[in-house]
């Protein structure tokens, strides 16, 4: 019986199985998102055609209808035209049916056509790529079998199921509903784990979506996104060239007013701030909701263990029966009512398009001082350190 070309133990097969799916998993990460959906990086054509025709064998993923999902998916965010959220279609659904919900996006001509612009249009895309996508895994097929004999089957088979399991399933919908989050942008996302190796640096998601056009993912010195290893790398040799990544805070310690240059800042950062706001104000939560179980017992009909999280939240997202709830909470406690006044009125004023430079400043300058007379130490202390920003 033909056993392949290579020769290997058990544990070479289940290397070479892995070190294959990786090479498409920092294709998804390098080319199709960093690259190609949010442009924070430019590929040299060799790089840039290698990943098209690496994804064209072990995924069939056309170019545009992959960019096009994912950036309708950042507009739409957490919202009932979001191709795969698990905040509105359940976790459940995205993580066993992702791949099935991508497909059916995929095939929506008005996405497409709105969301698609800027993917490659050549004459292999046309005539390759696009229009014979069961040909290329078709051939990734006889390749694996050639290589590694009727293991080879085996392998394939786990090429054929990584993307749709680790980005379709994990990432949309885990990388929504469980972990940590360094910031806090308008939707769910949070990073799975700090070390962003499995699956490219994709593991990092809250900081993806708090700076969607950095070709970074990690935020702390303790992350890791092992794709921006590979896209550093890829610069060194000239196959790469990186266009952004996230800025990083400043503080200016001698300021004591907010200026101009706070107001951009915080602007440049406001994902950073309300992070930091929440994380401020935790302790105050905490202990303002412990007391508030001892005095009025009847409120844990309420649901108080999820009170913490809608103070946390924009009002837009919470349902109409939250907000009744929260309200009512937040009635008995002035501390509670004043910190959650002050986060909404914190998150509007960078909403206040309209609104002068000059008027924002001003705005800026009166919540600080709102919140360093308003008795809690907390929002004292973020107020200072929000006139720092520079």
């Amino acid at each position: 019986m033909f056993s392949g070309l290579l020769d290997l133990p058990w544990w070479g097969y289940v290397l070479s199985a892995l070190a294959l799916t990786h090479v498409t998993i920092a294709s998804v990460t390098i080319f199709l998102h960093r690259h190609q959906s949010h442009h924070a990086l430019d590929l040299h054509p060799i790089a840039s055609h290698f990943f098209r025709f690496w994804l064209w064998l072990t995924t069939g993923t056309v170019t545009k209808e992959w960019a096009s999902v994912h950036r309708k998916h950042h507009a739409k965010c957490e919202t009932r035209e979001d191709p795969h959220s698990p905040q509105i279609m359940g976790i459940k659904k995205v993580l066993l049916e992702g791949a099935e919900l991508y497909r059916k996006e995929a095939i929506n001509q008005e996405t497409l056509e709105k969301y698609g612009r800027g993917t490659p249009d050549d004459w292999l895309e046309r005539n390759i790529y696009s229009r014979h996508t069961t040909l290329g895994i078709m051939l990734m097929l006889a390749i694996d079998v050639l290589l590694f004999g009727p293991i080879g089957i085996t392998i394939w088979a786990v090429q054929m199921i990584w993307i749709p399991v680790t980005a379709a399933g994990i990432i949309n919908g885990a990388g929504h509903y469980w972990g940590y989050r360094n910031f806090q942008p308008a939707d769910a996302s949070t990073n799975i784990i700090p070390w962003g190796i499995l699956i490219g640096g994709e593991e990092l998601h809250n900081n993806h979506h708090a700076h969607i056009g950095s070709a970074k993912l990690s935020s702390k010195w303790y992350e890791f996104d092992i794709g921006w290893l590979y896209i550093r790398s890829m610069a060194v040799l000239g196959l790469a060239k990186i266009k952004r990544v996230a800025p990083k805070v400043r503080l200016n310690t001698s300021k004591t007013v907010c200026d101009i240059d706070t107001l951009h800042a915080v602007m440049a950062h406001r994902y950073e701030v309300m992070a930091r706001y929440a994380k401020s104000l935790k302790k105050t939560y905490r202990e303002e909701i412990a007391q508030l179980k001892m005095r009025m017992p009847g409120l844990a009909k309420v649901d108080l263990k999820h009170v913490k999280h809608w103070l946390h939240a924009d009002a837009t997202v919470l349902s109409e029966q939250e907000r009744l709830k929260l309200g009512l909470v937040i009635q008995t406690s002035t501390r509670l009512n004043t910190a959650y006044t002050l986060r909404q009125e914190l998150f509007s004023i960078w909403q206040r398009s309209a609104s002068s430079k000059e008027q924002m400043v001003n705005d800026l300058e009166a919540w600080c001082r709102r919140a360093e007379t308003s008795g809690i130490a907390a929002l004292q202390q973020f107020s200072m350190r929000l006139r720092y920003y520079a």
